[in-house]
């Protein structure tokens, strides 16, 4: 009798994770130090990579660590770490790094989406991606509608490789088309085509997350992407202080991300959300707004051979957080071993009650110990 009692529970757990929602959110670039430290005062009171000390940078610097970090990222900390689970703390025996041998963009996607590597994915440049995501694989199967990707950076449909794999793909400047929009995203479409963005690959992340909030109220997948891009480029700009109010502005959009899913019947407690971020940066004043392996100096990145000749160091670590009805609630979770940036695919399906071998068995397994 226990015995099938015990089977019958199985089976009710499964079938309660199986109806959830799954939204994987990624923040381009964002380092682990400034999620568990707050701002690196070195380089926030460096001239050059700090030219405006602004409100939210006078504020944060005049607070312990863990004040500032919980002012940097409320939503992050005050939300999430306390019904959640936060990894990559490395200051605290909390380990995760990528897999891939390059630490930087697409192979960090790739990594996220597909739950392997490639070592001949070893540049940003825009060529379809040989290997499958899992959202193509859900997007195949009859439960899943309206898959759909929303980035700043242009490259995601080469990394998604939306000519074979037909995923909704909304990135770079592109507009919003494809089904009847809302006044607000027709309105968004109004304004990205009249507002500059600094950048000629990566639109501003308002627009990313306001395009994929409207297709989220309008078509209501299952499952979705959203990839925020300024942390990374106003790194790579040098510009400390732009980086600090971006990642400011990225906790909002994903403070108001879940509030929008908790409002909606099809979402409310029935959403699981992970957030992971694509490679690290280094950890220094003269290199942190860099990243780039040792082995990536002879192709990609050999401009930063001469000056790095190690490569960034650390620019391989990263950091996730994750919440939902179906993920422990462990706060800041200590780690036994490294973990990988490659788990997280194999992770999102698991929590969608699906069975990562089926979609690769070649792909990384999950992260199980922050699943309930």
């Amino acid at each position: 009798m226990k015995r099938y009692l015990s089977l019958i529970l199985c089976l009710i757990s499964f079938h309660s994770i199986a109806q959830n929602n799954l939204i994987l959110v990624t923040i381009d670039g964002l380092r682990w130090q400034e999620v568990f430290r707050g701002p690196q005062v070195e380089i926030a009171n460096d001239k050059d990579a700090t030219k405006h000390q602004t409100k939210l940078m006078k504020q944060l610097l005049t607070q312990p660590p863990q004040k500032a970090r919980e002012t940097l990222m409320p939503f992050l900390w005050t939300h999430l770490a306390t019904q959640g689970v936060i990894i990559g703390n490395r200051d605290s025996n909390s380990r995760m790094s990528v897999a891939n041998q390059w630490n930087f963009s697409y192979p960090g996607y790739s990594e996220i989406f597909t739950g392997v590597t490639n070592s001949k994915l070893n540049s940003n440049k825009k060529v379809n991606n040989p290997e499958f995501s899992f959202l193509e694989w859900l997007q195949n199967k009859r439960n899943y509608k309206h898959v759909a990707v929303f980035g700043s950076w242009d490259v995601f449909p080469y990394i998604l490789n939306t000519e074979r794999s037909k995923l909704h793909v909304n990135s770079g400047f592109a507009s919003a088309t494809g089904y009847d929009l809302s006044d607000k995203a027709a309105f968004l479409n109004e304004i990205q085509a009249q507002t500059p963005s600094p950048w000629a690959t990566v639109r501003l992340d308002t627009f990313t997350h306001n395009f994929a909030v409207e297709y989220l109220k309008k078509h209501k997948p299952r499952v979705m992407a959203i990839s925020y891009g300024e942390t990374d480029d106003f790194a790579h700009d040098g510009r400390y202080d732009h980086y600090i109010e971006a990642t400011r502005r990225t906790d909002r959009f994903i403070s108001d991300l879940w509030q929008q899913l908790q409002s909606m019947p099809e979402y409310k407690n029935k959403t699981n959300l992970l957030i992971v971020t694509d490679h690290g940066r280094g950890s220094n004043l003269n290199d942190w707004q860099h990243h780039a392996s040792k082995k990536s100096l002879s192709g990609y990145m050999k401009a930063l051979q001469q000056e790095f000749p190690e490569g960034i160091i650390g620019s391989e670590h990263i950091w996730m957080a994750a919440i939902g009805p179906d993920i422990k609630q462990l706060g800041q979770m200590k780690t036994s071993r490294e973990l990988k940036q490659s788990q997280i695919a194999a992770t999102a399906l698991t929590l969608l009650g699906e069975k990562p071998m089926k979609f690769n068995p070649k792909a990384a397994k999950a992260i199980v110990e922050i699943i309930k």
